[in-house]
């Protein structure tokens, strides 16, 4: 697998981002160009269900993508428990803890206490990280 750093962390599912969003835009815009010209009642129901479906999928991707931020916010609290024992984890955000999941173990303390002192966002976290711990298993 590829390292990953700060600039190529971003993670991008062919099938999705490049095949099914297409698709159903261009699906949209045309329902939308054939109701605009044949202005109709089954016309206006093909664009309320060609945005419905585009819809549709977004929400899907938002769904699994907040479920793994639920899972990484849990793994990540479980991480510091062991390491920062003494501290008010739950001071920190979901978003803060998605930032220090690619922090090094050796690392992630310091930039916990930061976060936690600073209210650090999560760009702001992964951008301070040096020894770039990768996750190749993100939605």
């Amino acid at each position: 697998m590829a390292a990953q750093s700060f600039k190529s962390h971003t993670k991008w599912d062919p099938l999705f981002h490049f095949v099914i969003s297409p698709i159903l835009l261009v699906n949209v815009i045309l329902a939308v160009r054939h109701a605009w010209a044949y202005p109709a009642y089954t016309t206006i129901v093909a664009v309320v269900l060609a945005v419905a479906l585009f819809l549709l999928a977004f929400k899907m991707r938002l769904y699994s993508l907040k479920v793994q931020d639920r899972l990484i916010r849990l793994e990540e609290r479980l991480r510091l428990q062991g390491q920062l024992p003494a501290a008010d984890l739950s001071r920190l955000s979901e978003s803060q803890l998605v930032g220090l999941r690619f922090a090094s173990d050796e690392e992630v303390v310091a930039l916990a206490q930061k976060a936690l002192a600073g209210s650090w966002t999560q760009k702001q976290i992964k951008a301070a990280i040096k020894t770039w711990r990768p996750d190749h298993f993100r939605v």
